[in-house]
């Protein structure tokens, strides 16, 4: 009996039912069908048994049954997914050579190349993706981890993605249901988690905006409430409607993702491949989403400028003015006070916006209530990206640990650094003039601690932060 005729009988041994076939290709249900529900247990019974860098070395009888049922589920769930056949096909195959050679570290790089969901950018389609990989935010387990989930693209985002915002590589998903390695904080799903044995050309990234608007929906109207802060009528409207609030995030991220590639900029503006002070992943960060902030300003005003706008055009400008609030209270509210305080450069990002804005009085904490100069906030928030892209312009001309310096300055030219930073103090001559290697080890873990606000707002917001780790669009 041939390898596939043994999967096939095993498939029928293991999974009772099948899932009803959607001829639209949505896989609409799917999530609750036996064979989706028998290859998430087995995903989640298989990582007890993985070690950290997804292989397993004890109970490997059991872990083999496990990755037929895995296989099976897929060869069964495939033809939902007609959009995806080759990957899962070759999901398959590594899943099948994984199994024969003896469930050592996995390599699933024939199945990552063959996932292109970067070429089905259509609303409301899905996809099952089955990997070992890793969580971002979430675990350095590279897991088995299993997801369905389906695409977010408005009629709005895809004018905007065949116009000036072109950005071949994003994809906008929603979660439907998951393994434990997503019922963490992680929004994202990016290739280069995945076991490989080498590393491909990516041509994809993907954020799940329902999460992403979901936790925004929560902390930001606690926090509103806690800050006693007046909410402008469009701002509530985000914090009323998921849909709305999904839908703005898209278009946050669309323009954020094709900004770390554009600009005046260092090679490898992503960082990735480098060991430096986490205050700089923190400025390229700030840098696309003040982009962000800056190209929904000028959409907005292009806009309003007309009279003869067509209904997708209205809907544009609706989500430019929404982009606007998304990256001023994400990036106040939620972003310093989630996670840990060690190297959190997404924390240290939120908490330069506050204090930018607050020294120069467009942000005012008085009588213990928060309240902003709604019509000099767009220029003060493009103020401080015009000052990260002028930092950029010049490290070009400068060595990388003299950009590393001059970037530290211009975040303690707004934030109090620890008080026992060795970097505020001067580095020693032996660090200055030795390996780059040494400028980072001198970094502080919490080299910019929290503000007194930002201590006071912690301890009132944590539970509503902890309540955010695995949330989706439905709850």
């Amino acid at each position: 009996m041939s390898t596939s005729q043994i999967h096939a009988q095993r498939a029928q041994q293991t999974i009772v039912g099948e899932p009803e076939v959607v001829e639209d290709g949505t896989a609409a249900g799917v999530e609750t069908s036996p064979a989706w529900l028998a290859l998430k247990q087995a995903a989640i019974d298989l990582q007890e048994l993985q070690e950290q860098d997804g292989s397993v070395v004890e109970h490997t009888d059991r872990a083999a049954d496990l990755v037929d049922t895995i296989i099976a589920s897929i060869t069964e769930l495939a033809p939902l997914f007609p959009h995806d056949e080759a990957y899962l096909a070759a999901s398959i195959a590594d899943f099948e050579r994984w199994n024969s050679e003896g469930l050592g570290v996995p390599d699933f790089y024939d199945s990552l190349v063959a996932f292109h969901p970067e070429q089905h950018r259509v609303d409301g389609l899905r996809h099952l993706v089955v990997f070992p990989m890793y969580t971002q935010n979430g675990s350095r387990n590279r897991y088995v981890e299993a997801l369905i989930a389906e695409v977010i693209w408005p009629e709005f985002i895809a004018e905007l993605q065949a116009g000036d915002y072109s950005n071949k590589l994003f994809v906008s998903l929603r979660l439907v249901d998951f393994t434990p390695g997503y019922d963490t904080n992680s929004a994202v799903l990016f290739p280069e988690t995945v076991a490989m044995r080498e590393v491909p050309q990516f041509t994809w990234g993907a954020i799940f905006q329902d999460r992403e608007a979901a936790r925004y929906r929560r902390v930001v109207a606690a926090a509103s409430d806690i800050t006693k802060l007046d909410l402008p009528a469009d701002a509530a409207r985000l914090l009323d409607d998921q849909k709305l609030a999904e839908e703005t995030f898209v278009m946050w991220d669309i323009i954020h993702d094709r900004t770390h590639m554009r600009g005046d900029l260092p090679f490898d503006p992503f960082m990735i491949k480098q060991r430096m002070p986490y205050f700089l992943y923190s400025l390229e960060e700030m840098r696309c989403d003040m982009t962000a902030f800056r190209e929904s300003v000028a959409i907005q005003r292009r806009l309003e400028a007309r009279d003869d706008l067509t209904p997708v055009e209205r809907q544009i400008l609706d989500h430019a003015k929404l982009v606007q609030y998304a990256v001023i209270f994400d990036r106040i509210f939620r972003f310093p006070l989630t996670g840990s305080r060690v190297r959190n450069y997404d924390g240290l990002g939120g908490q330069l916006l506050f204090a930018w804005l607050h020294q120069r009085d467009v942000l005012h904490w008085t009588d213990t209530a928060l309240a902003f100069d709604w019509e000099n906030v767009p220029a003060a928030v493009v103020a401080l990206g015009d000052a990260i892209d002028e930092l950029y312009w010049r490290s070009i001309d400068r060595p990388k640990t003299a950009h590393w310096l001059a970037a530290y300055e211009l975040v303690r030219s707004v934030l109090e650094p620890n008080p026992a930073s060795a970097w505020a103090r001067g580095l020693p001559d032996e660090i200055l003039a030795g390996a780059p290697k040494g400028y980072t080890d001198a970094v502080l873990d919490d080299e910019f601690p929290l503000s007194m606000f930002y201590e006071a707002l912690a301890k009132k917001m944590g539970d509503v932060i902890a309540s955010t780790a695995g949330i989706t669009g439905r709850d």
